[in-house]
């Protein structure tokens, strides 16, 4: 049975975004940082529906020759991988009536506006990490899809560290045309799009379901993203899974400074990882409850790996150089990779 508020706002709804004067602003506790956003670089696609790339899977052999020795002709070989791009949408409708209240028309629509692009941003994040084609044909294939275990095709970019329970994880990602970027299709728009239909006319909800609805005029908008990800070179990822944070925290067992996979020995890994610094730009990506840590790791006077600096009433993080920014969809509660 449809439930009006679930899908609609309501008078309850605008009472609780007025303050008797004007529309306040609204604390945002379901916003979440997830600062690859900002850094991904994004490419339009060579297909409409996202992009192909070509990638050399085998050289030509080659031949020390002696003299009257003959030489076997060569090749090279390649392979072509699609890159899929999904469509995020979201629509709203709210009652004219009802967003007219007190003439804070404008005011009270954007309230809605900027939850709606946080939802999306957190969708796309979602996807970003965890995507599946094969469960999900609407979307595009994630990082954790494409780096699954400590074995197979990308394993050598996959470094486990050790923990078995209150998992998470860090990835570092190569930003860069030739190595992993974002992707929409060819000839679309880049970016999210917020398309204002103006005021028409809406469909009643009704209680029972069956009754035919009757409309109403309603302010409309549809909220549009066409994204995807882009994977050139598959060694520009570096997944560093089986995070034990209650290890982490006390700096201990699989996470003491002195271990083999404490987390600072794995990020130096990865790093070593990507076949060029210099042709992508690295970021890593972790939960506040890593980064948490890594900032007392930096506070530690005789530790200069870690960097830590005020700026423009922020404090950055960077490990030997590359910056550690967060993203709060890494939970604590990650699948351990076998």
């Amino acid at each position: 049975m449809p439930t009006l508020g679930a899908t609609a706002l309501t008078l309850t709804d605008w009472a609780k975004r007025f303050d008797g004067t004007n529309i306040p602003m609204i604390v945002e506790l379901l916003a979440q940082t997830n600062e690859v956003l900002t850094d991904m670089l994004w490419i339009e696609g060579n297909l409409p529906t996202g992009n192909m790339t070509t990638i050399r899977t085998g050289l030509p052999s080659t031949t020390w020759r002696k003299l009257y020795g003959g030489v076997q002709e060569s090749k090279s070989t390649t392979a072509q991988i699609t890159d899929s791009v999904g469509s995020l949408e979201s629509r709203a409708a709210v009652d004219k009536d009802l967003a007219d209240l007190n003439g804070n028309t404008d005011a009270f629509r954007l309230t809605e506006t900027s939850a709606f692009l946080e939802s999306m941003n957190q969708a796309f994040v979602t996807a970003l990490l965890s995507g599946d084609t094969t469960v999900n044909p609407e979307q595009f294939h994630g990082l954790r899809l494409r780096y699954p275990s400590l074995s197979g095709a990308t394993a050598q970019n996959v470094i486990g560290a050790g923990g078995t329970t209150n998992l998470t994880e860090i990835w570092l990602i190569g930003w860069g045309s030739p190595a992993i970027a974002g992707v929409f299709g060819k000839g679309m728009t880049a970016g999210l799009q917020h398309f204002d239909l103006g005021e028409g006319d809406a469909f009643a909800v009704e209680a029972d379901g069956f009754t035919p609805a009757g409309r109403y005029r309603a302010y409309l908008d549809r909220y549009v993203w066409k994204c995807g990800l882009m994977v050139k070179d598959w060694r520009y990822a570096v997944r560093i899974p089986n995070i034990d944070t209650a290890a982490l925290k006390a700096m201990s067992g699989t996470q003491a400074i002195t271990a083999a996979t404490s987390v600072l020995y794995l990020m130096s890994d990865a790093m070593e990882r990507l076949p060029s610094m210099g042709l992508a730009r690295p970021v890593f990506y972790c939960n506040r409850t890593v980064r948490a840590a890594l900032r007392k790791i930096g506070l530690e006077k005789s530790n200069s790996a870690m960097g830590i600096e005020a700026a423009m009433g922020q404090v950055q993080t960077s490990f030997l150089g590359v910056p550690i920014h967060l993203m709060d969809a890494i939970t604590n509660s990650v699948a351990q990779v076998s």
